[in-house]
């Protein structure tokens, strides 16, 4: 099992990135699919999930500004993020089947002001 993150970065405020977390080694179809971000000195915490239908749920912090999506012939779960803030500062991780499931390495987002 794999989960692979790409397109962290350094943008400015109000600027956007696209993360992408391919996937390999199990069903993906059937997985919720899930990103988390964890910033200096703070727990780790849920931003958004896609189901199996490619609905979306998002934490209230990111409403509005995130967006997810899959596409599951590619095995791969995109987070669209828009109006970044310096608070969005942290390593973003994939994962699926929840907390005790699969996670990839990680990939930084830094945001300045």
């Amino acid at each position: 099992v794999q989960l692979v993150e790409s397109g962290g970065g350094l943008v400015q405020a109000g600027g956007s990135l696209r993360l992408s977390c391919a996937a390999s080694g199990f069903t993906f179809g059937r997985y919720i699919i899930g990103w988390f971000r964890q910033a200096p000195g703070k727990e780790r915490e849920w931003v958004a999930r896609v189901n199996s239908g490619g609905s979306g749920n998002y934490a209230d912090s990111v409403k509005g500004r995130f967006t997810i999506s899959r596409d599951d012939a590619k095995n791969t779960v995109y987070l669209q993020m828009n109006s970044l803030k310096p608070e969005d500062t942290a390593v973003y991780y994939c994962n699926a089947g929840g907390v005790g499931g699969f996670w990839g390495q990680g990939t930084q987002v830094t945001v300045s002001s």
